[in-house]
């Protein structure tokens, strides 16, 4: 299942968004996507699950965080 992570502090990297993932299950692929001009996160990104069920808890769980400041937002990616 992939999920949609909105409003990311744009300090954030790809490692630290895995971990908080990771504490629910296996991560297939996770990426913060970042604006080709400036180099710079454009504040979301997307997380690859295998198991839809963990998916789910990750969902259940992360959505509404607060990470830097910013409360992330976290969504089954359409």
């Amino acid at each position: 299942m992939k999920l949609l992570v909105r409003n990311l502090d744009r300090t954030l990297d790809e490692d630290t968004l895995r971990k908080m993932f990771e504490a629910f299950g296996q991560i297939q692929s996770c990426t913060i996507v970042m604006d080709p001009k400036s180099g710079v996160s454009k504040g979301f990104g997307f997380v690859e699950m295998p198991v839809p069920g963990e998916a789910k808890a990750a969902m259940k769980q992360l959505n509404g965080t607060v990470v830097s400041d910013l409360t992330m937002r976290v969504k089954k990616a359409e």
